[in-house]
């Protein structure tokens, strides 16, 4: 196997670019929308956001309007949601994934994503063909099935959640049974470093990949396990959650995505996660930029005093005002009472003008605070809830 999927992978960042950006411009054109001059000019056009895409479903059933061509399926994710599939080769691009995982040709993988429905075992299916690899399109569920089909067959890979292996070698153990599986790609949950440390004590090497329905793979880790690196053909951007806005590089925001599909053209689709920039390239000599991975949902939405507080309405707060450059509302308890603090970085400006907004556009009264430019901290959250449940 070679170190690398295709070319694209090591190719100079300059030339990343400038093809992402006639890429971009031939899907802007089916949008019915204008060309930009650069990557940057994403920054100034509509996001777009799940519950705006089941609004358009609904309208226009069952894609929304959007340009979809050479369709193979229709997928239906909860909300409902639906995603059309294409059979054109790697077409959710997870390919790549797998390859850095060291999956090829002449493995077969035990595929235990699920098929029905949602497109989680068809987008990794295609990526095993990419690679060369055979499928046993396992699904979930029937553990004692899966243990007895992975040994007879001589499955070598799994891929499906990072905690449902670990099932299906302790059942295997328990069957007296012993698997050769040497090598995991895992996706749709989280990966404890405790996990794969049990997983690397038996001899498999797993790595994740940061996928969703709606855009195929995003990201993914190679053996040099330094955050997650962008797949060649989407552009990622990191912006402060609720609004479209980009962070500076490092910073927490919420993840959105332009998928450079020709067949399903999504620019600039919010995920709903966070995650933040890695600087440089990875170790192992891939050369697109690097995400740090999952790092919580960005849909901070809140309820105080009775009423959702959402991360759109404090990027409100930071439109009507130019002297603030962020805000982050704060809810605590005294007592039994509910608290709203709502600490503004701003750079002059007049108080009461502040509470005033404050008031008019999330509909609760609390204490505003207005800090220096620099004194919230970048961590993503725009609403932060200190009330304790337990």
């Amino acid at each position: 196997m070679t170190s690398y999927f295709d070319d694209l992978e090591t190719r100079s960042q300059d030339a990343r670019e400038a093809a992402q950006l006639v890429a971009l411009n031939t899907q802007l054109a089916k949008h019915g929308m204008d060309a930009v001059g650069d990557l940057s000019g994403l920054a100034g056009l509509p996001v777009l956001r799940k519950a705006d895409l089941v609004g358009r479903q609904k309208a226009q059933p069952p894609f929304g309007g959007l340009p979809v061509s050479n369709l193979s399926h229709v997928f239906q994710s909860p909300g409902p949601i639906y995603e059309p599939g294409g059979a054109s080769h790697d077409w959710w691009r997870m390919g790549r994934f797998l390859h850095a995982v060291g999956i090829g040709a002449g493995d077969i993988v035990q595929n235990c994503f699920g098929y029905h429905l949602t497109p989680a075992g068809t987008i990794f299916e295609s990526g095993a063909r990419a690679v060369g690899a055979a499928v046993l399109p396992a699904g979930t569920g029937q553990t004692e099935l899966q243990a007895q089909a992975a040994h007879d067959i001589g499955i070598t890979a799994y891929a499906g959640t990072p905690d449902y292996l670990k099932v299906i070698l302790e059942k295997a153990d328990e069957m007296g049974l012993k698997l050769g599986i040497t090598r995991a790609a895992v996706g749709g949950g989280a990966l404890f470093p405790s996990l794969r440390d049990w997983y690397a004590d038996r001899g498999i090497t797993c790595l994740q990949c940061y996928a969703t329905a709606d855009l195929g793979n995003v990201a993914y880790e190679s053996p040099a396990m330094e955050g997650m690196i962008i797949d060649e053909h989407g552009i990622v951007e990191i912006v402060t959650p609720g609004t479209g806005d980009p962070v500076e590089e490092g910073e927490v925001g919420e993840v959105v995505v332009t998928t450079l599909n020709p067949d399903y053209p999504l620019v600039r689709f919010a995920t709903g996660d966070l995650s933040a920039m890695l600087p440089g390239i990875s170790p192992c000599g891939r050369t697109n930029g690097r995400i740090k991975g999952w790092m919580g949902r960005a849909d901070q939405t809140t309820k105080i005093k009775g009423m959702f507080v959402r991360p759109e309405q404090v990027a409100q707060l930071v439109e009507r005002h130019p002297e603030i450059t962020r805000a982050r509302v704060v809810a605590s308890r005294e007592g039994e009472m509910d608290v709203m603090t709502v600490r503004l970085e701003a750079e002059g400006g007049d108080l009461s003008a502040f509470e005033a907004s404050v008031a008019e556009v999330l509909k609760l009264r609390g204490t505003v605070e207005v800090l220096p430019v620099g004194g919230l901290p970048r961590d993503g959250l725009v609403i932060e809830d200190l009330r304790n449940y337990d």
